[in-house]
């Protein structure tokens, strides 16, 4: 099968082994969206070396036999496959396995390629009512709604996300749906009118002075290492911020105004498939208009390029 591999921060065209199905159900990949953290891999975030993508909407073609009434059909896939019996597992969830592979991040080929493999439990069928461009966004969605697990959020709270990417934009109309009010913080006009577009306030980086200490939760989407610094000037005394980026290297952090305001930190990673899959079948969540390009595998280098941009980019292997 064609894949794109990634080695030593450089990225290739190849040929790989199909994957097999002995153990995992082999998924036909028809859409897997470039995100921030696969940016990150090339720069060396993870020290992953193999096919990355984690964003992804396919079909399942083969399967092992106790597993067959998966083929044929339409899915999105949780990203972590862990052990179930591990301490950390035990603890925390399968996500947090002490042996985990992560697909695309950690030890697991992804979905740059026309096939992945996945275990049946991973696996969540897409409706037939979600399109292709909505269902490949299902990943980040589901990590959108991971705050909600986290924060207590009502009408009443006042939310800024700073980070007007796509997963900022699927945060925010989580943290809308949820009855918050919502402003929306970044650079970039051409972000930031898209935000507009769906109906939220804007502030740009020059003007978050004005903004100082007024929200009760931030969260960081940037994926830049000076996205907890600026959502720390916005959070008030005893607010919430949660983060959200993953980057390569290391953030330089001023802890005495976190100590002093005592703030709240939240990591904040995967989420609930089943509920982001429920929003976009619904429709309180059209996710298809965040979709700037799509191109095949063979012009990756251009789509990363536009990525890298900061436009949404979907591969179609």
């Amino acid at each position: 099968m064609r894949a794109l591999m990634l080695d030593a921060g450089a990225l290739r065209l190849c040929e790989r082994d199909k994957p097999s199905a002995a153990a995992e159900c082999v998924v036909r990949v028809l859409a897997a969206g470039i995100c921030g953290t696969d940016l990150e891999l090339v720069r060396g975030y993870a020290g992953f070396s193999g096919v990355p993508g984690h964003e992804f909407a396919g079909v399942v073609e083969d399967a092992p036999p106790r597993d067959a009434a998966w083929i044929g059909r339409r899915v999105a896939g949780d990203i972590t496959v862990g052990c179930g019996t591990c301490e950390g597992c035990r603890a925390a969830g399968r996500g947090h396995c002490d042996r985990r592979t992560v697909l695309g991040i950690i030890g697991r080929d992804g979905a740059f390629a026309e096939y992945l493999s996945l275990p049946a439990s991973n696996l969540h069928a897409i409706p037939d009512g979600v399109e292709e461009m909505a269902a490949v966004l299902v990943e980040p969605l589901a990590a959108a709604c991971r705050v909600l697990e986290q924060v207590h959020v009502t009408p009443r709270t006042r939310a800024a996300v700073v980070g007007p990417g796509r997963l900022g934009l699927l945060v925010a109309l989580v943290l809308r749906g949820a009855g918050a009010e919502v402003t929306i913080v970044g650079r970039g006009e051409p972000r930031l009118a898209l935000a507009r577009a769906q109906g939220f306030e804007t502030v740009t980086h020059t003007q978050t002075a004005a903004f100082a200490r007024r929200f009760d939760l931030v969260v960081d989407a940037t994926g830049h290492t000076d996205g907890l610094a600026l959502a720390n000037t916005l959070v008030r005394p005893r607010g919430t911020i949660v983060l959200k980026s993953t980057f390569h290297g290391e953030t330089r952090v001023a802890f005495s105004p976190i100590v002093v305001d005592e703030i709240t930190l939240v990591g904040s990673r995967c989420g609930p498939f089943d509920t982001a899959i429920d929003l976009l079948a619904s429709g309180r969540v059209d996710a298809r208009p965040l979709v700037d390009a799509v191109y095949p595998l063979e012009e990756f280098e251009r789509a990363f390029a536009e990525a890298a941009a900061g436009r949404k980019v979907v591969l179609r292997p």
